[in-house]
């Protein structure tokens, strides 16, 4: 028996930029796009490259580059969503691998900084040393990581004492697409946003409250909401 098979398209041009402007590895060959094209549901979509971003820096250029070629991002985890959140055709960009110190702990004020590919497990050994954990709880504790868990607004077996990861988390810098840097936190909406944040969430705002009356009376009532 004799068969041919066709090789997958690369996006060179992309790959060139990124090799280029990263401290990360970039990775663009068919086995590591396939081992990414995959999570812990039942969907499979090529990525157009991986990233293992190093820094904040690495994360600003690769959003940066992907949006000047036109290519989506996706940023992932340890890929334990049953929904297909972190795969797609664009861009991934896996944070687990390196991006992921804790960058600070507070044991009196009860607060923790971390990059956002930090396992939950690990988190928890070092908030176990002074009586402490995170009071988020998924049955897939041991692997996911606290970027995920707030892209997913993770919930978990004490969820109606301690609450969701919505409810646990103070603050965090973001990024727009295109690289541009903004922080949220628990303050009045946009208070410690850029500009631009602060715009788009107003009229985000503005497009809930005008349409209050519908969105109360249509949609169901559940417990989580996985909206992003």
């Amino acid at each position: 028996m004799h068969g041919t098979f066709k090789s997958l398209t690369r996006n060179t041009a992309l790959e060139r930029a990124l090799g280029n402007a990263l401290e990360g590895e970039t990775r663009f060959d068919a086995f590591t796009r396939g081992r990414y094209s995959t999570d812990a549901s039942i969907y499979q979509i090529m990525p157009a490259g991986v990233v293992f971003p190093k820094s904040e820096a690495d994360v600003q250029a690769a959003l940066t580059i992907a949006a000047e070629h036109g290519v989506p991002v996706i940023a992932r985890g340890a890929g334990t969503s049953q929904n297909g959140q972190p795969i797609g055709a664009g861009l991934v960009l896996d944070f687990s691998r390196h991006f992921n110190g804790l960058m600070a702990f507070d044991a009196e004020a009860r607060t923790a900084t971390v990059r956002p590919g930090m396992v939950l497990e690990h988190l928890n050994a070092r908030a176990k040393k002074d009586g402490l954990f995170f009071p988020v709880e998924p049955s897939t504790q041991s692997r996911c990581t606290l970027g995920g868990m707030t892209g997913n607004n993770s919930s978990g077996a004490r969820s109606l004492r301690y609450g969701k990861t919505v409810e646990n988390v103070i603050g965090m810098r973001a990024l727009f697409h295109d690289g541009e840097a903004f922080s949220l936190d628990d303050g009045p909406v946009g208070d410690n946003a850029s500009t631009r944040a602060r715009d788009l969430m107003s009229r985000l705002l503005g497009l809930a409250d005008a349409h209050r009356a519908d969105i109360e009376a249509i949609y169901p009532k559940v417990q989580r909401r996985v909206g992003g």
